[in-house]
């Protein structure tokens, strides 16, 4: 069966029969109305609590000892960082000690993967194949749920412009459209058809709101931006996993416009509660109450906690700030007994709704949990979403594919023995890194056997010493093509791991500098959590291949890319810059008075006089192995009313000499309008696989949604006038270009 066809079946197979809750919602309804009747103030605070418990189930001591003591009193309604089948069900058992016996919800950080390690959100976006991404979040949520997890803090649809940020990894990149469709398919993931089912997990819309927009890229940082910005670019990726039917939401660490997200009635009151009637219910991030006092916020706990449950924050992540002061503000009446009934209400709907109080270990069955954690299918499917996630930057004289009968070939540096750098940030089990495969391990199960492998590692990430150089120089030597893996190690991207120096440490350019004088033919393996830079590499390799982190099956996936089982086709979700001083970047900028319309002509324009103001590799760019052709280009009309459909069509032909899929990418102007608008914003994209010489017709549907944006009064509206089209390859090669007018 081919590798198609299984994740095919896979994908299908996983939603055949999705779980069933446990009542229809009226009843759960009455059901919650019913206990929460039978609740004193202090069991109601109570469930509003979440303990991380990493210590709870091990040696006996102070913490875990009143952890317990809490658990079994009925002073904490959910458990973070408790995970497995064993421990699950036995702090479960402790739970239903309590006077009304309430059962916990078990959470997790399972960001892409639990047993089974897929590659980073950030590279999964590069896919931009929202079935696999979708799968692999399923994937996740299975397993997850097999070893006793009901939630997890996933997924995060911060959009972010700024690769010095270290939690780009864990989300879409740059792109509003993109990061709103694969938030909506990442929920759908993990939570399959509805919620209740033993292969399912409650989600997490992370972090609301515009955590991605930190200045400097700095973690935690301040954010300041307009109406207009946060309603276009970062809050409709929330939206879109509402509207998906997200369990719930997550607020962030950050200020906005100088209020901290988690006490914002603006965005959990307002927008989220209100305008958009969300029903779910919002979890602090890790002790953000209790940071709302280093924020000059709240002076102590206790106002923390007022201004929290005030502003719409339901459940308390570790900063115990709920426990200490809610009782006492509410019996003071500086709290409503309304808005704890309201955060209880929601917590206790999501524990009926996942089937809790009829089987408070139904997620901890030990025979579910040893045969979802080695089903042998993982495996392949977190292969093919590794190969779909990688991004081929450059392939000159078509270097790539390598022939699997080379007669020698040299892998060269630090990452290229690496297992535990693949799995990247954000793991559950780090120390397990027998199932990861390695680049070396990958190369060796590809290439025939009269093919020599050599190995050198050159040089470490971060370290400055050039003492492996002369084994790397003389180990290449005698290779006919040099592969060589460079990039971060897995701890220098992801969350408080920002940079401000986003090239590639060490001495590893260094080492390539060096490698190059040989004349030999050398494919770089570019390994990371973010856009990297790495100029000398990217001017002067043969081919460059952007790898990310790929997860267990990284090495294979990579491996099937390199020698032709895998044409790649991923495409770039954030713009990689050429310096840290163009930073933030992204394709959608808006035009100044004085834009530049020639690179050699920057005299009194909006530029930089001491680089090029392009980027190095633009959003949505990515090569493959054959090429792709547009052309007749036709629109059904060259007008529109604002309620018409406008019918985009174009050929896209496969003009090489293998199979291949392109994304294929529309992007709009609005030319002229009462604000003025981005150069292009992606508006549509169709993935199509094509055989040689086979061409499709491929249609695009623009409507009045497609043509909107919110003017100076926050109105979504589409005005009256002319619009540029464009579609093309990348934001930066655009194929074909049209134009149609909104009438009044």
């Amino acid at each position: 069966m081919s590798k198609k066809r299984i994740l095919t079946l896979a994908f299908f197979s996983c939603f055949i029969f999705p779980g069933v809750a446990s009542a229809q919602d009226k009843s759960i309804e009455q059901r919650v109305e019913n206990l929460l009747q039978q609740m004193t103030l202090e069991e109601k605070v109570g469930q509003l609590n979440q303990y991380s418990g990493k210590e709870v189930t091990g040696p006996v001591n102070e913490k875990n000892t009143n952890q317990l003591n809490d658990i079994k009193a009925g002073w904490v309604g959910s458990m973070l960082n408790v995970k497995g089948v064993k421990d699950t069900r036995a702090i479960q058992a402790v739970a239903l000690q309590s006077r009304l016996k309430i059962p916990l919800l078990f959470s997790l950080d399972v960001i892409h993967g639990y047993r089974t390690v897929f590659p980073i959100p950030l590279a999964e976006a590069a896919s931009w194949d929202l079935e696999a991404i979708r799968l692999s979040a399923h994937i996740a949520a299975k397993e997850a749920a097999a070893s006793g997890i009901h939630w997890t803090f996933a997924p995060m649809v911060d959009i972010s412009r700024d690769p010095r940020w270290g939690r780009v990894m864990e989300g879409a990149g740059e792109d509003t459209y993109l990061g709103s469709l694969i938030g909506a398919a990442r929920v759908k993931g993990f939570q399959g058809e509805k919620l209740g089912g033993t292969d399912a997990v409650m989600a997490c819309a992370k972090h609301f709101a515009a955590y991605g927009a930190a200045l400097a890229g700095r973690d935690y940082h301040a954010v300041d931006m307009s109406p207009q910005m946060l309603w276009e670019s970062y809050l409709p990726p929330f939206k879109a996993a509402a509207d998906a039917g997200v369990a719930t939401f997550m607020n962030s660490f950050n200020t906005l416009n100088g209020v901290p997200a988690t006490g914002n009635s603006y965005l959990q009151r307002d927008i989220l509660k209100g305008q958009w009637n969300y029903k779910g219910f919002v979890v602090s991030d890790w002790g953000s109450i209790g940071e709302m006092i280093a924020h000059g916020f709240a002076k102590n706990s206790e106002e923390a906690a007022l201004k929290a449950i005030t502003a719409g924050s339901d459940m308390d992540m570790e900063s115990i700030a709920y426990k200490k002061s809610l009782v006492k503000l509410v019996q003071e009446g500086k709290v409503k007994q309304e808005l704890v009934d309201d955060a209880v209400r929601r917590i206790l709907y999501k524990k009926f709704e996942l089937g809790l109080f009829d089987d408070p270990y139904k997620f901890s069955d030990a025979k579910r949990e040893q045969k979802v954690l080695n089903d042998p299918q993982h495996k392949l499917i977190a292969r093919e979403v590794a190969q779909k996630s990688i991004v081929l930057l450059k392939n000159e004289n078509n270097t790539l594919p390598l022939s699997k009968n080379t007669q020698t070939i040299a892998l060269i540096g630090p990452l290229v023995q690496s297992k535990r750098d693949l799995a990247g940030s954000w793991i559950v089990q780090p120390g397990d890194t027998t199932i990861i495969v390695n680049l070396l391990e990958g190369v060796q199960q590809k290439v025939g056997k009269k093919t020599k492998l050599l190995y050198a590692k050159g040089c470490d990430v971060k370290s400055n010493s050039q003492a492996g150089f002369a084994e790397a120089l003389q180990t290449a030597k005698s290779a006919d093509v040099i592969v060589m893996a460079v990039g971060e190690t897995w701890d220098m991207s992801g969350e408080a791991k920002s940079r401000t120096n986003i090239n590639l440490p060490g001495q590893q350019e260094a080492l390539f500098m060096e490698l190059q004088k040989l004349g030999k033919p050398i494919v770089a393996v570019v390994m990371g959590g973010r856009p990297l830079i790495f100029d000398q590499i990217a001017d002067k390799a043969s081919a460059v291949v952007f790898a990310w982190w790929l997860g267990n099956e990284g090495g294979n996936a990579i491996a099937n890319v390199l020698f032709g089982d895998y044409n790649p086709s991923g495409k770039l979700p954030m713009t990689f810059p050429r310096n840290v001083g163009q930073i933030p970047l992204s394709y959608n900028f808006y035009n100044t008075g004085r834009p530049v319309l020639n690179e050699k002509n920057i005299v009194y324009r909006s530029a930089y006089i001491d680089a090029p103001n392009t980027p190095k590799y633009a959003f949505g760019y990515g090569l493959s192995y054959t090429t792709f052709g547009y052309s007749d280009l036709k629109l059904s009309k060259s007008k529109i009313a604002p309620h018409e459909k406008l019918e985009v069509s174009f050929t896209l032909t496969n003009t090489g000499k293998v199979a291949g899929e392109e994304v294929a990418q529309l992007y709009l102007q609005d030319k002229v309008a009462s604000l003025a608008r981005p150069v292009k914003e992606l508006k549509d994209f169709r993935k199509v696989m094509l055989k040689p010489g086979e061409s499709k017709t491929i249609t695009f549907t623009i409507d009045q949604n497609k043509l909107s944006f919110y003017n100076q009064e926050l109105q979504w509206v589409a005005e009256p006038g002319d619009f540029k089209l464009m579609i093309g390859t990348a934001s930066d090669n655009i194929k074909l270009t049209g134009e149609f007018a909104l009438a009044e």
